[in-house]
């Protein structure tokens, strides 16, 4: 069977609006072990993605969707530890830090402060952090998302076609991470 691939162009792609907006995490993508480049040195390290949906729409009337790369660690050091510490308030007891689901993300509501970063012609929505959402705000639900374990290779195909993520009054005790 033939696999053909073709140049494509990069279709009309919006990125999501820059500043801070009440999302919800909506999937948690293992990536595997990827080769990655740092300092000058390549090493494989073990990735995830964390995908959320922001409550604003694109103008197709879709949910944007905002994702952020990490590195499947909970050392000090690591982004993921702290973007997970700075999301529910408190740090890692060292309980949870001997092993913590990811799935539990899923479906929590959160504020993400979203910046932009222009390179090559194109304009990048990237996430600088994670923050609990707002005392006696609106909680978000999932919208006409699937999640990546679950496609169908159609609805993978089609998320890719739509610049899709192929690349949402709590108080802390609500919080089930």
């Amino acid at each position: 069977m033939s696999i053909i691939v073709k140049q494509t162009g990069g279709g009309d792609f919006t990125p999501c609006p820059a500043g801070l907006h009440h999302g919800i995490c909506v999937d948690v993508v293992d990536l595997g072990v990827l080769k990655v480049a740092y300092s000058g040195h390549e090493k494989q390290q073990h990735k995830i993605r964390i995908v959320w949906q922001v409550e604003d729409m694109m103008p197709s009337g879709k949910p944007y969707i905002v994702q952020k790369r990490y590195t499947a660690s909970l050392h000090e050091k690591a982004s993921l530890r702290k973007d997970l510490e700075s999301w529910r308030s408190r740090p890692f007891t060292p309980a949870e830090l001997e092993g913590f689901d990811l799935e539990n993300l899923i479906g929590v509501n959160c504020q993400l402060s979203v910046m932009h970063d222009s390179r090559d012609g194109s304009t990048y929505a990237n996430i600088t952090s994670v923050v609990p959402p707002p005392r006696g705000g609106i909680r978000l639900e999932p919208r006409d998302y699937v999640r990546v374990k679950d496609r169908t290779p159609e609805q993978t195909a089609q998320a890719g076609k739509a610049g899709g993520d192929g690349e949402y009054q709590p108080c802390d005790d609500d919080i089930p991470f």
